[in-house]
C-alpha cells in the first residue's frame, strides 16, 4: 500500500513553488538603504528655463539702465509694446527679486514676470516693488505681439532681435544720466497739456 501511495504523490523538484506569481522579489538590504533628505533631484531643480520681464518702458536703453542701477544682469529687448527684459540669472528667487527691483525703480508702471519651465508657463504681476496676482498665461500671450509671443515661448531668442541692450554694458554713472534725462523729458511732456479752464485765449 505504501508503494502505491508514494507513486501517486507529485515529486517536488524545486521547479514549482507555493509563492504567488509576482511576490518572488529579490532581497534588498534595507539596513543599508539611504534615503536622501532632499528629494528635489527626483523631480528636477525647479529652476525655470526662461524668465523675462514684460514692461511698458519705451526703449531698451531705459530698461537696461534701470537694471544696471539695480545690479541686474539682463538683455533688454525693444518691442512695440515696451521693452522686454530677458533675465540671465534664473537661480532660486532671482527672477522675482529682479521683477521687484525693476518695478520699484519704475514706480507706477506695472510689469509682468513670465517664467517658462518645459511647457509650463507662469505670469505674475509686479508693481512698486511688490508681488501681485498671478495672471493666466493665455491672456498675457493673447495680448502680446507675435514677436513677443515667439520670444516668450522659445520659438525665437534674444539673438533674433535688433537693438538689444545688455544691462552690464551700461555703467551706473551712464545709467543715472540716462534715467535723469528720460525723467526730464517725461516732465516736459506732461507740461504740454491742453490749456486749463481758467486760461484765456487772446485776453
Amino acid at each position: 500500500m505504501s508503494d502505491s501511495t508514494d507513486s501517486t504523490r507529485p515529486e517536488n523538484d524545486g521547479s514549482s513553488s507555493n509563492t504567488p506569481t509576482g511576490d518572488d522579489l529579490p532581497d534588498f538590504d534595507l539596513d543599508n538603504l539611504e534615503i536622501p533628505d532632499d528629494l528635489s533631484s527626483l523631480t528636477g531643480s525647479g529652476e525655470p528655463e526662461f524668465a523675462a520681464l514684460i514692461t511698458q518702458i519705451a526703449g531698451a536703453e531705459p530698461l537696461a539702465a534701470a537694471s544696471s542701477l539695480a545690479q541686474l544682469d539682463l538683455d533688454a529687448v525693444p518691442t512695440a509694446v515696451g521693452a522686454v527684459g530677458v533675465l540671465r540669472d534664473l537661480a532660486g528667487d532671482a527672477p522675482e527679486q529682479a521683477a521687484a527691483a525693476v518695478s520699484q525703480l519704475v514706480r507706477g508702471v506695472p510689469l509682468v514676470l513670465v517664467t517658462r519651465t518645459g511647457e509650463q508657463m507662469t505670469a505674475v504681476r509686479f508693481s512698486d516693488g511688490a508681488r501681485g496676482d498671478e495672471l493666466a498665461p493665455g491672456l498675457v500671450l493673447g495680448g502680446a505681439p507675435e514677436d513677443v509671443v515667439d520670444l516668450l515661448t522659445g520659438a525665437t531668442s534674444v539673438d533674433d532681435f535688433d537693438g538689444v541692450v545688455g544691462s552690464t554694458s551700461i555703467s551706473k554713472f551712464k545709467a543715472v544720466r540716462m534715467l535723469t534725462s528720460a525723467a526730464r523729458k517725461a516732465r516736459k511732456g506732461m507740461g504740454k497739456g491742453e490749456p486749463g479752464p481758467d486760461s484765456t485765449d487772446g485776453a
